[in-house]
């Protein structure tokens, strides 16, 4: 039974015929700048084969000055063609089809060489570009073809023209960055004539038999971006130009606004492909935050699009389709939009990943291969480092026993699904119970082995997590740990809590948040985050109407820093903005005194002061849960030990779940 019937339809482009209506949209992984071509092909190939529609690459850079930062990867000669080969070879040979997306980042490139219609720096490069000038104009469309042909010659599929996300092309469209007066400046005619020209030169360049994607931003998000008649305008325009898809982007970098964090609501943005696609006769994507088979079925169902574009959640299964087209979704690892191995890589310049899915861009290295030698694991902690050494363990034929204290599996993720905007996490925890009972471990729940209850394991896994450090604040028995607030115990309305880092961030919000998440309701989500229609303001932006907090909250830590300055990356600036925009105060350089009937003693800048609060929560940091490895270890019982009992860095999941899964893949 095809439970997806929409989803999986085939899509005819004329000259070629897609599978399904799955796009795997881009992403830079940094594979490509390894060097290691073999390592490519063995992540595209495992997507192709998973049964995706149409991949698209990661961006290449078509010349130096384009390039999201020095040494970007790109296919800037024809002796990058064969190493290229090699990729589209192995997808093919998978059974799929892959596009090479075209990327110019104009004044995003990271490097001093970086160009641009007006010479304007972005607030996400420290580097001011060169205005181009007509010649330099002239070169970069050339350049463009140029690796549009090289891409043809590859073996590619087709191609995707990145015109979205603020890039080089975006930034020719909207007055915020596009300050000139000759004919590629001034009028949205003159404004729009760069991408227009490229998708024409393309065409004209590749041949009728090619796919010709355009990315094209629907909402920028920014002050002074395009108007939706000049969306529906470009739209109209590009595919005039010859374009065989119009495939969809969301906001800006520099953007103020989430678009792809898991605080998103799921599929927050077909609204704007819903209105797009009557104005266009080519088939329109739709993309941002789709994650389930059930999210992009009810999207094409309900005629929002005739594609939906999905990412980061082919880093977390690249089986995605497969298992979808099997009747088998309950097994697909879910993306839970964290961006803790993906985007904030990326951005750090580290090779991507995913923490649901630690093979992905690592296939080649990190293999779960069945095992000729099964023996008897004990895996003690079901928490995300223990659960997926015994699924991995247990998928390589094993046999697992899975001890775990609580009655429940999930450990400290059960803690972060409590909080508003982490409600991804209980899929997360579900795909792992499914997982372990699909796998045959066997469960002790509410169970807490002793060493003897281990001597006769083949292999000891101590995965046991983290216990809450002891600040040593006189009167801190009249406090709160986190783990209890997070599980309802009752809290006033005047807060303090003791620590700002990722746990003390997840309870504030958690605290100042009353009534539905918006996570879970869209139209609040929009009013908090001052998402307004392009149709009424350039741009998208409205302004911001939060909701007033449940609490007042003081967010406190001992480090004379910024709260929230060790945050992610790519997710940091977010908390940041939620707490304040709910009025919590975030203070650093705090001294904490004792805890008092009248509230919570502090110094701070060599002053003495009280907070009035009614309630302090510790959130000071953990320390590893070591009280069983010290026992083993005395008992002369070998064993291995991941995730926090072996280091304790705040709830860090990535970590321990990519610790389990490589020691369960080398048992």
């Amino acid at each position: 039974m095809n439970h997806y019937p929409h989803l999986l339809a085939p899509l005819d482009l004329g000259h070629i015929v897609l599978p399904n209506r799955v796009l795997m949209g881009s992403m830079h992984t940094g594979l490509e700048e390894t060097g290691d071509w073999g390592r490519v092909a063995a992540f595209y190939a495992a997507r192709a084969a998973g049964g995706v529609g149409l991949i698209v690459t990661g961006g290449m850079a078509p010349n130096r000055e384009g390039g999201v930062f020095p040494g970007a990867a790109g296919l800037f000669s024809d002796a990058d063609i064969a190493n290229h080969r090699g990729v589209t070879d192995a997808v093919h040979g998978a059974g799929g089809r892959i596009a090479m997306q075209i990327l110019h980042a104009g004044r995003y490139a990271y490097g001093k060489d970086c160009v641009a219609p007006s010479a304007l720096k972005s607030p996400i490069s420290p580097f001011v570009p060169r205005e181009l000038d007509e010649d330099g104009i002239e070169k970069q469309i050339s350049d463009m073809v140029i690796a549009a042909q090289r891409a043809q010659a590859a073996g590619y599929d087709g191609v995707e023209v990145m015109g979205s996300e603020g890039y080089f092309l975006n930034q020719f469209l909207v007055r915020h960055t596009n300050r000139r007066t000759d004919r590629w400046g001034g009028s949205y005619d003159n404004r729009m004539r760069l991408p227009v020209d490229v998708v024409r030169r393309v065409r004209a360049a590749v041949g009728p038999d090619f796919i010709v994607i355009y990315r094209i931003s629907l909402i920028d998000l920014i002050p002074d971006g395009s108007s939706w008649d000049e969306v529906v305008t470009l739209a109209r325009a590009v595919q005039a130009a010859g374009a065989s898809l119009l495939n969809t982007g969301i906001g800006w970098h520099e953007a103020r606004v989430p678009t792809i964090a898991t605080s998103v609501p799921r599929a927050a943005f077909t609204w704007l492909t819903a209105r797009l696609r009557p104005h266009v006769s080519i088939p329109v994507i739709t993309s941002n935050r789709i994650n389930t088979p059930e999210v992009g079925e009810a999207v094409l169902a309900a005629g929002q699009a005739d594609m939906v574009s999905m990412a980061r959640p082919f880093l977390a299964d690249a089986d995605f389709v497969a298992k979808a087209a099997a009747g088998r979704a309950a097994d697909i690892a879910p993306c839970i939009a964290c961006n803790q191995a993906c985007l904030d890589h990326t951005f750090s310049g580290k090779l991507t990943s995913c923490l649901v899915n630690p093979r992905a861009c690592h296939e080649t290295e990190l293999v779960y291969a069945p095992t000729d030698a099964p023996k008897r694991v004990a895996v003690v902690g079901a928490g995300a480092g223990g659960m997926m050494a015994a699924l991995v363990a247990a998928g390589r034929g094993h046999a697992v026993t899975l001890f775990e204290k609580a009655p429940e599996v999930g450990g400290q993720l059960n803690l972060a699904r409590q909080v508003p905007g982490k409600e991804e996490f209980h899929g997360l925890v579900a795909w792992f119970a499914h997982g372990l009972a699909q796998a045959g471990v066997d469960m002790r729940l509410s169970t807490a082995p002793e060493v003897e209850d281990l001597r006769g394991y083949d292999e000891v896994i101590v995965a046991t997590g983290v216990l809450p450090r002891d600040p040593g604040i006189a009167g801190q028995e009249r406090a709160l740990g986190y783990a209890q607030v997070l599980r309802g115990a009752p809290v006033g309305k005047r807060v303090a809590i003791v620590g700002a880092g990722g746990i003390g961030f997840d309870v504030a919000e958690f605290l100042v948040q009353s009534g539905a998440s918006p996570t879970l309701d869209f139209d609040l989500w929009r009013q908090e985050w001052g998402v307004g229609d392009p149709d009424q303001t350039a741009g998208g932006l409205a302004e911001p109407q939060p909701h007033a907090p449940a609490r007042q909250v003081w967010l406190l830590q001992r480090k004379a820093e910024k709260p929230g300055r060790r945050l992610g990356k790519t997710t940091g600036w977010i908390h940041r903005a939620a707490l304040a925009a709910k009025g919590v105060t975030m203070l650093g350089g705090v001294g904490y005194d004792a805890l008092v009937d009248q509230g919570l003693c502090i110094t701070r800048d060599g002053q003495p002061e009280v907070l009035p609060v009614d309630t302090v929560v510790l959130c000071a940091g953990q320390v590893p849960d070591r009280s069983l490895v010290d026992a083993l270890t005395a008992a002369g019982v070998a064993h291995h030990v991941i995730g926090g009992a072996d280091v304790a860095a705040e709830l860090d999941a990535k970590r321990a779940i990519d610790q389990g899964a490589r020691l369960a893949a080398a048992l």
